[in-house]
């Protein structure tokens, strides 16, 4: 059976396009939740080298779509009416840890966990696992809702997880109930706690900014919170995605606005340590044990930095996330390329990981809504 190996080519603008056709190689077949996994075998030992793009950039950050599905239904990331990709289209836990590998030895050394909502993935906790044993990776972390971390934080630190993202919009119940349209405050609240006493250290809790939402008290509240704990809230410009893109224009709030309202309350704000690569700018409030970050992706890129690339739960390396541009990794990785053919496929494509977003010449992507991507 001849093995279709696919790469990203640039006259073609980003799409993915046929290569070449080789001969199938031995293969390791077995069958999962994900359907029939057909998968060429990984060295046991691999050289790592370092992977860059055609600006100079290393490429050394992946994040990985565990899922699309989710258990909230935020208004910014997706409808409500929601349909999600059958289990086969997703990447099975053996063909991650793979095309993790594949990364590793590319000089990858940071992952991070996303979804959809990634601890409703079956045997998360193993897949945190067997990632963590892969030479060449340093740190691990996941963005989650924190709905079931009270049940699993400690197996997931045990594990090899070193840190947590949480998403928390509101301190006001009701309104994050009418945010995210399922959610109730009370099990977030269960799951922050439950990772500071598993170590998940230090917590960072990320807050989407949406006008007439959550753009005033609300901000100052969760901003507040930085006062007597050893947090960072980091506020997020609201991008836009997929099917919710008119809603996520009319109500984004910029950076500076979320500045301006912290800054009425508590005065001007110091400026932290900052490694110009961390999207998130940090500051302090005066006196606060703890850092507010602000993350302005659409009114102040910072894509001079950016080291990073997303993996979709559908095996799709996606280079930006505000760009459609994607290489599809899964398909050869399913017909039998070798490890060395998908380090090949893995290091193209990230050399033509553009620049940056087009958000300011009215270009936005379309073809996949937040939870499809990973964040």
């Amino acid at each position: 059976m001849p093995t279709i190996v696919r790469r990203l080519e640039p006259e073609n603008n980003g799409a993915v396009i046929p290569l070449d056709t080789r001969p199938a190689v031995k293969q390791r077949s077995q069958r999962t939740g994900y359907g029939q996994v057909n998968i060429s075998p990984a060295p046991a030992h691999f050289p790592i080298e370092q992977m860059h793009d055609s600006y100079g950039r290393r490429i050394h950050y992946l994040r990985i779509s565990l899922t699309d599905a989710c258990n909230l239904r935020c208004v910014y990331c997706m409808p409500e009416q929601m349909n999600f990709r059958p289990r086969h289209e997703l990447m099975s836990d053996e063909e991650i840890l793979h095309l993790v590998k594949v990364g590793a030895s590319l000089g990858v050394e940071k992952i991070r966990l996303t979804g959809g909502e990634p601890s409703i993935r079956p045997g998360v906790v193993e897949l945190v696992r067997g990632i963590a044993a892969i030479p060449g990776i340093r740190d691990i972390a996941m963005t989650t809702n924190a709905l079931l971390l009270h049940e699993q934080a400690q197996a997931l630190a045990d594990a090899g997880l070193r840190r947590v993202n949480i998403s928390i919009d509101t301190l006001d119940a009701d309104k994050f109930h009418k945010i995210t349209r399922w959610g109730h405050i009370e099990d977030v609240w269960r799951g922050i706690a439950a990772a500071e006493a598993a170590g998940l250290r230090p917590v960072k809790l990320n807050a989407v900014v949406v006008r007439n939402f959550n753009d005033g008290q609300d901000v100052v509240d969760l901003a507040r919170l930085t006062l007597e704990r050893d947090w960072e809230v980091r506020f997020i410009e609201m991008m836009p995605f997929g099917e919710v893109t008119d809603f996520q224009q009319t109500n984004v709030v910029s950076y500076q606005e979320i500045r301006a309202t912290v800054e009425a309350e508590f005065g001007p704000l110091q400026e932290a340590s900052y490694d110009f690569v961390d999207p998130s700018r940090p500051f302090r409030i005066p006196g606060a044990t703890g850092t507010l970050g602000f993350i302005s992706s659409v009114t102040e890129p910072f894509c001079q930095g950016c080291g990073r690339v997303r993996l979709t739960a559908d095996g799709k390396l996606r280079l930006c996330l505000l760009r459609e541009d994607e290489a599809d990794l899964l398909t050869p990785l399913r017909q039998g390329a070798t490890f060395d053919e998908m380090r090949e496929l893995m290091r193209e494509a990230a050399f033509h990981k553009p620049w940056g977003h087009g958000l300011a010449d009215g270009d936005f992507a379309h073809n996949r809504s937040m939870n499809q991507i990973g964040g």
